[in-house]
């Protein structure tokens, strides 16, 4: 699908999850293992607190009310998966893999995501602050109705990306490169840095005039009057 931006160039549009999962099997065996296999599985209101998931693989599962604080899943691939209500502060997912994931109403601080890659992936609703997605590919993902405090996109690669109905402040967009992103739909719109990597871009109006006063601090313009 592609959207003509204001009678310009196609904007083409991010292809959400297609998400089925089967009849999934409650997980009852107690934490996380690295390097673990994880298929079919319910993981719900578990404690993973602290736990170490690193290169860990999860098929077809479900998270559903767990605690992720300072969890390590560095280079863990979460695939065809729904991780629903999750909450924590530090948890490490550098390196990660995450294709054909719903990520819902999470509540996360200081999340790890540098490094990773990031595919068919729809973030809606809750608030993550600092995240930390420096270094990351990001291709055909859509946050939808969320808060981002912060987030970290320095460096990064956004292909076919969507904000839609969220807020977004203090955006760091330094060195990324951005290609097929539309952020007309944010419900606020505040980059902190890197402005001037918003070629790829496509923005409203309103957005413009409320970005005046960073790209003309950028441009080393002085408005007076």
């Amino acid at each position: 699908m592609a959207r003509r931006a204001g009678g310009g160039p196609v904007v083409r549009a991010a292809r959400r999850p297609e998400l089925r999962l089967p009849v999934l099997e409650r997980y009852e065996q107690g934490g996380l293992e690295p390097d673990g296999d994880y298929d079919g599985l319910e993981f719900r209101e578990a404690d993973f607190a602290g736990q170490d998931g690193g290169g860990a693989r999860f098929m077809d599962c479900a998270l559903r009310g767990c605690v992720l604080d300072e969890t390590r899943l560095s280079r863990a691939r979460v695939l065809d998966s729904a991780l629903a209500g999750v909450r924590g502060v530090g948890t490490d997912l550098a390196e990660a893999t995450l294709r054909d994931v719903e990520l819902t109403d999470a509540r996360l601080g200081g999340t790890q995501l540098h490094g990773a890659g990031l595919e068919r992936v729809l973030i809606r609703g809750g608030k993550i602050d600092f995240l930390n997605l420096r270094g990351s590919r990001l291709k055909d993902v859509v946050f939808e109705g969320c808060v981002l405090v912060e987030p970290d996109f320095g460096g990064a690669r956004l292909e076919r990306v969507e904000f839609v109905d969220c807020v977004l402040r203090g955006a760091d967009l330094s060195g990324a490169t951005l290609k097929d992103v539309d952020l007309r739909g944010a419900a606020s719109l505040e980059v902190a840095r890197g402005v001037d990597r918003l070629s790829g871009a496509v923005i409203s109006t309103a957005q413009l005039l409320d970005l005046a006063p960073v790209l003309a601090g950028e441009l080393g313009i002085r408005v007076e009057g």
